[in-house]
């Protein structure tokens, strides 16, 4: 009888820890998403940009996907973001998608432009890059070689 209390608060003590590590761990990683004014950008295709994914300057996390859908007349995927308040974007900014490596998560780059005018709740970014696949950069480097290629020989 005396064994089960002590079992009982050490599996107590276990669970607390266990809970700190977690409420850590999410801290830690930055998977909160950044509530703030929300900015939308048109692309031709996302790559696998996902909901919850960041949106970044300059490799720091300023915001965060929180939607994205298909445009029913023109076909474009239309993606949400959340952007932090106190990150005041210029409306010439563009925005690119891009990974981490080859084979990393997707998400969005914000090259800040140098507009005067700021963009506000609601507003669209429309410079933007859409995402390259693997596919696409070895084709225009294809491209590249063998157009170079036929210059050479007509000389």
């Amino acid at each position: 009888m005396n064994k089960r209390p002590m079992e009982t608060i050490m599996g107590v003590v276990v669970l607390v820890v266990a809970a700190f590590f977690l409420y850590f761990a999410y801290k830690v990683s930055d998977l909160q998403v950044v509530k703030g004014y929300e900015v939308t950008a048109r692309f031709l295709k996302v790559g696998g940009l996902n909901v919850g994914s960041d949106v970044r300057i300059n490799g720091i996390k300023v915001g965060t996907v929180i939607s994205q859908k298909l445009d029913n007349e023109n076909y474009d995927a239309e993606i949400v973001m959340s952007i932090a308040p106190d990150v005041k974007l210029p409306k010439d900014s563009v925005a690119a998608i891009v990974g981490d490596g080859l084979i990393g998560d997707k998400f969005i780059k914000i090259e800040p432009g140098h507009d005067k005018e700021l963009l506000k709740n609601g507003d669209v970014i429309t410079n933007v890059k859409d995402f390259k696949t693997i596919e696409d950069m070895v084709g225009e480097i294809i491209f590249m070689v063998t157009d170079s290629g036929e210059k050479t020989d007509e000389k």
